[in-house]
């Protein structure tokens, strides 16, 4: 029987290369994002582009009543202010708490309960290596920070139940995002890897997929570094 997985960011970057990937894998497609003016796919009955806003949490469990079963889920969208800790203001820490952690959080609860019904799914959430090692957008590594620890929560809660949920943390990878971190910090994370590049979309996004897909059902709970060595500068 066909696979539903649904994406959450799946119109760019890391996102829109894990899109590609499960099309390729023969899964139908539910792509939640606010845009989709950069989402290069072509247009099937297997893919469902749905316009949302996540920081609208409150509205996630009717939507999620809408969209039908689902047997993977993956939290991928996320964003970043890049501004200073003492001037951080308090409408951008409401939405980036909401985006990056309340949503995702929102998602696993209603996804979960038809993956319990039918005992089985998987759910992969993107967090940073912000989240370990910390990150000058204070409010962005504390809401990566909290993905892991939702992740490792939620397999001691679902895990029995015959649901599999594991994170990724990549480092700095080629999307959008990098115009947001000063050149001096991108040579440093640059010299602190050992291939002196940051990473493709496509490799962190084979990891998303094999995780959702191929991955050992006895790898629950885990969170995936994908830094290629960087440690903190």
């Amino acid at each position: 029987m066909k696979k539903t997985v649904l994406i959450t960011g799946g119109n760019k970057g890391i996102g829109l290369e894990t899109t590609k990937l499960f099309l390729k894998e023969g899964y139908d497609v539910i792509v939640l994002a606010r845009d989709f003016s950069t989402c290069d796919v072509e247009l099937t009955q297997q893919i469902r582009m749905v316009a949302f806003d996540l920081s609208n949490t409150s509205d996630i469990p009717l939507l999620i009543s809408q969209l039908g079963e689902i047997d993977v889920l993956v939290n991928n969208a996320g964003i970043m202010n890049s501004l200073p800790q003492d001037a951080y203001p308090s409408d951008k820490i409401e939405e980036i708490i909401k985006v990056n952690l309340e949503a995702p959080i929102i998602l696993i609860n209603e996804v979960s309960k038809g993956m319990i019904k039918n005992k089985g799914g998987r759910i992969v959430n993107v967090a940073s290596l912000a989240g370990e090692i910390g990150h000058p957008d204070v409010w962005y590594g504390a809401t990566k920070a909290g993905i892991i620890n939702a992740t490792k929560s939620y397999a001691k809660i679902l895990g029995a139940k015959g649901i599999v949920i594991n994170a990724v943390a990549p480092g700095p990878v080629e999307t959008d995002m990098l115009a947001t971190i000063p050149e001096e910090r991108k040579n440093a994370i640059k010299s602190s890897v050992y291939l002196n590049r940051f990473a493709t979309t496509n490799e962190i996004a084979e990891t998303i997929v094999w995780l959702a897909t191929k991955s050992p059902e006895y790898i629950n709970g885990t969170c995936i570094d994908i830094n290629n060595g960087a440690f903190p500068r």
